[in-house]
């Protein structure tokens, strides 16, 4: 199905300026580079970029503020995170309207990313009191031997279009409640929904007195990610991005013996074996294949099913992926909204080509919607390619919605075929045999950093940290410790004898 109106671009820019307007923003409009809406393809503002001089004046001023902040207790800290959720809350349907706006999720979607800021706040704020250390049995009487954490510096955020503000969010409510500064390079295609939280959290910081250098916000192009990876004031760079980006920062971060936090590519798959709940699988794998028509990290790329219930479960899964609405992501109805460009249809039709040329079979979907209403936008079907083998282009993460599938006769092959690719993120099984379940999650099972049972691969809560091996980058955000990738440990020893001992027997004078 396809919903064939599709919104004008000057409603659309009414829609983000009403938004805009509600939230408090004033855009900064100039002629450096413009905000743009997939809905329609077509761009909405003209954008002014900050220049080297305002990129060296927000690394100063970060790092002037962290001295002051730093030594802020943290449930102080907290205090500036539990406003900005507050407002959140209060502009959620804004900041969700803009997110449809520009990345072209649907709303549902789009309410749920802003609905997972809200929660990551809720956790920060009671990390604020939970930044624990620990004591450590010590070998030498009279001594106290602990461990404990401190503020690390100015983190830098460099965040992808496809989650605009819920990246950012995780990154910094942490970050704050930790003790440190944020200087936020978020992506070129989501400008004003940027704007619109940067704008929520100077007004949060404001209203709870504290200084409004911890964060501040550059739009532009890719040179200012690069001052933030290049520059020793910035303790920490938080990178979100394809495997190329993050084989370029983590390098150049650590030439400086700085720290890196990357959250690479994802080319995630599911199992599902003859036990599966196949209602419960279809469910799980159409959501997480389809949403955000394709574009998560998170998106489930490969389905390894058992030879016995293949047919099965592509027979169903080929109806559902028949009947997905498609079109407009303000149509309360569609399910799946715009690629981000049609440079990623490119991308997609490539893949594609290439998957055919290797023996693949299309099964549903694949053809372009649309086109004549709006050709500058890339409406596509969701599509699913069965494969004999996984050839290169499986191993490939494509940030578009195919789904390829392949089949295995033992769980032994299956999660061979599973673990066979660069990528390391998320991972699922739909099973009922609970040893499967258990060896899937097992140090021979899975090698994601997500596994997951009876789930798909998308919708991760807040409350387990996020993140994965290999390409991956092997980085860890949002909940459970993640805390600890943005402050430094201190081993602290004290003496409060009248001897002093060494360790280790050691002698001396």
């Amino acid at each position: 199905m396809t919903s064939t109106a599709l919104p004008t671009t000057e409603d659309l820019r009414t829609r983000a300026s009403a938004s805009l307007e509600r939230i408090g923003v004033t855009v900064p409009e100039g002629t450096d580079f413009h905000a743009r809406t997939p809905i329609t393809g077509e761009d909405l503002f003209g954008l002014a970029a900050a220049t080297d001089a305002d990129t060296e004046e927000a690394l100063g001023a970060t790092r002037e503020a962290f001295l002051t902040w730093r030594t802020t207790p943290a449930p102080r800290r907290g205090e500036l995170v539990r406003r900005l959720g507050e407002l959140l809350r209060d502009h959620k349907s804004d900041l969700a309207h803009l997110i449809t706006i520009e990345a072209g999720k649907i709303r549902s979607e789009a309410l749920g990313e802003v609905q997972e800021m809200i929660d990551i706040c809720d956790f920060a704020v009671g990390l604020s009191r939970q930044l624990y250390g620990r004591t450590i049995a010590c070998e030498r009487p009279g001594h106290r031997l602990a461990e404990t954490w401190h503020p690390l510096g100015v983190v830098g955020v460099i965040s992808a279009f496809n989650f605009p503000a819920a990246v950012w969010s995780w990154n910094t409510a942490v970050a704050l409640a930790c003790g440190d500064t944020v200087i936020w390079k978020p992506s070129e295609l989501t400008p004003l929904t940027s704007l619109a939280c940067d704008h929520l959290l100077a007004q949060a910081a404001e209203d709870v007195g504290a200084p409004r250098d911890v964060h501040r916000l550059l739009l532009g192009d890719r040179s200012i990610g690069e001052t933030l990876v290049d520059d020793p004031r910035v303790a920490l760079v938080s990178a979100t991005g394809s495997t190329r980006m993050g084989r370029e920062v983590g390098p150049r971060v650590a030439a400086r013996f700085g720290r890196s936090l990357l959250e690479l590519g994802g080319n995630n798959a599911v199992i599902v074996a003859p036990s599966a709940d196949l209602d419960l699988a279809v469910q799980g794998i159409v959501f997480a294949a389809a949403g955000t028509a394709g574009q998560r990290c998170t998106t489930l790329r490969r389905l390894i099913a058992h030879r016995d219930i293949v047919d099965t479960l592509l027979a169903r899964l080929t109806s559902a992926y028949n009947k997905l609405p498609i079109g407009d992501p303000f149509d309360e109805a569609t399910l799946v909204g715009p690629l981000i460009s049609t440079k990623s249809l490119g991308g997609m039709q490539d893949a594609l080509t290439r998957a055919q040329a290797h023996g693949g079979k299309i099964l549903a979907g694949g053809n372009r919607r649309l086109a004549d209403a709006a050709p500058e936008a890339a409406y596509v079907e969701p599509v699913v390619v069965r494969l004999d083998e996984q050839s290169d282009v499986v191993r490939e993460e494509t940030f578009a919605p195919i789904l390829y599938v392949l089949t295995y006769d033992t769980l032994d092959e299956a999660i061979a075929l599973h673990n066979d690719v660069p990528q390391g993120l998320a991972s699922s099984i739909f099973t009922r045999d609970q040893q499967e379940a258990e060896i899937f999650l097992s140090a021979e099972g899975s090698d994601c950093g997500i596994a997951n049972v009876n789930i798909g691969t998308s919708g991760a809560e807040i409350g387990g940290a996020f993140g994965g091996e290999k390409e991956t980058g092997g980085g860890r955000e949002s909940g459970s410790d993640a805390w600890r990738a943005y402050m430094r440990s201190a081993t602290n020893t004290v003496n409060y004898s009248n001897r002093l001992s060494l360790a280790q027997n050691v002698s001396f004078l």
